[in-house]
């Protein structure tokens, strides 16, 4: 198994943390978690991309152990300290793979640096515009509870998302559990961000080839896929079976099988 590598930049918003794997030499390809995750998403899926890529999980700001900085949390910030990330590592191409919010993420970062970014490879990523706001203002809170004495709060933060991950896969809730629990700020800050990015402007700005991924078992995203299909002019849309919201590491090795497959036929 390929050894995963830690380390730390210094950039505009304080010290970002990132991982990677694989031939420092090899193409490059940057991974975006999901809110509130953290790198730990993809921990099962780097050394598998590594051992044909150069593959680069980051925390996003405010969440794992990257620095929270002074900016206000939004999608456009993400992207410009994830461009600084490659311009700090020197690399001037790279492949760029979103999950859910790092999906959004992944196309603001595309639509911003169109010569930086290679390909994309968008996963369970919604498509935000008019109609997703106004559905997410009348929403309650996702991931957001009120703190409590007695910890009744982190069986909430469980409960939430239990019936969204695969039953007897108690791990994986854990993880989620002690990422939301190490945010910076609110747990949601990353689902306000997503519903504040006005991606109906930006989206026409990425012409790179995107591979859709659409887990078939996640309810918040997957009917988003042919949205964004319709947007995207040179897109095509992969189903993974069973699919559900923890993808990356509920599936690692479906999932890095697709993402490899799909890089192969870029250019």
């Amino acid at each position: 198994m390929k050894t995963i590598r830690r380390a730390f930049a210094d950039l505009s918003p304080g010290q970002i943390h990132y991982a990677e794997c694989g031939n420092r030499e090899a193409p490059a390809v940057l991974l975006l978690h999901q809110s509130p995750r953290s790198w730990m998403e993809y921990r099962e899926v780097l050394p598998l991309i590594g051992a044909h890529r150069r593959a680069i999980a980051m925390d996003t700001v405010g969440f794992g152990d990257s620095a929270a900085g002074d900016a206000p949390a939004s999608i456009e910030q993400w992207a410009r300290v994830a461009g600084e990330l490659l311009e700090a590592l020197k690399i001037a191409r790279v492949d760029v793979v979103g999950h859910h919010t790092g999906g959004v993420i992944a196309v603001e970062l595309a639509a911003s640096f169109p010569r930086r970014v290679r390909g994309l490879v968008l996963s369970s990523t919604p498509y935000t515009n008019a109609a997703f706001r106004k559905a997410r203002a009348e929403r309650p809170p996702i991931d957001e509870v009120e703190p409590s004495q007695d910890g009744a709060h982190l069986a909430a933060l469980w409960q939430r998302r239990q019936g969204f991950y695969p039953a007897g896969r108690p791990e994986l809730l854990e993880a989620f559990v002690r990422d939301a629990l190490k945010a910076s700020g609110s747990p949601e800050d990353g689902h306000r961000a997503v519903a504040a990015y006005r991606m109906e402007d930006r989206i026409h700005l990425v012409t790179q080839p995107t591979l859709l991924i659409r887990a078939t078992d996640d309810p918040f995203a997957s009917p988003h896929a042919d949205e964004l299909h319709e947007h995207l002019a040179n897109a095509r849309i992969v189903d993974i079976e069973g699919g559900m919201v923890p993808l990356p590491d509920q599936m690692p090795g479906a999932f890095a099988r697709t993402v490899l497959d799909f890089l192969e036929t870029l250019p």
